[in-house]
């Protein structure tokens, strides 16, 4: 199932678990049907990343064009907060974002097409986390943006500690500090 968020671009997939005494079993990706809901790919790389504690924050980061990246993230282990921004500096829902709670327990994966910056906190220890990419990773073309800008809104399920972030992570600029550079890459 295709479910598209508050911003239509932003797809939350469940996809479809056949279970029994035994646990379950789903199909995860089938290009086909992915292709009807408007998820075109091509995904290129897969990621992994694994996370030992709660309460790790990686990102909000994204691509500038032409190396720009498609996302299609799911949790296989624990369960994560994902959050994407739209930094579509022509889009109606500039600086606006979408959260889904994606777990190994529920299985939903969340699109996030190019044009959004992305990042997750997770919610458990030893959160597993695989995503597809629609291009390759590139050091030269990757940016990011402040977790906690107070423009974006974004309320992070934190307890009274502040989250654990990579020292990269914790410099990144505020979206105002962002526009002109997304303004000329979208040119």
């Amino acid at each position: 199932m295709f479910h598209r968020l508050a911003i239509p671009d932003l797809m939350l997939i469940v996809p479809k678990r056949h279970g029994d005494a035994r646990g379950y079993f789903s199909e995860t990706f089938r290009e086909t049907d992915y292709a009807v809901a408007g998820i075109t790919g091509p995904f290129v790389q897969d990621n992994q990343a694994f996370s030992q504690k709660a309460g790790v924050l990686r990102g909000l980061h994204f691509q500038i064009p032409p190396k720009a990246q498609a996302k299609l993230v799911c949790c296989t282990q624990g369960a994560i907060f994902d959050v994407a921004v739209d930094i579509r500096p022509e889009s109606e829902t500039f600086g606006k974002h979408v959260s889904a709670e994606l777990s190994a327990e529920n299985g939903h994966q969340f699109y996030v097409p190019e044009g959004f910056a992305h990042g997750y906190l997770t919610l458990t220890d030893n959160c597993l986390v695989q995503y597809k990419v629609s291009a390759y990773y590139s050091p030269e073309d990757e940016r990011g943006l402040a977790w906690n800008d107070p423009e974006l809104g974004i309320n992070w399920p934190l307890d009274s500690k502040s989250p654990t972030v990579s020292e990269k992570d914790s410099q990144l600029p505020h979206l105002s500090a962002l526009r002109p550079l997304l303004e000329e890459s979208a040119q």
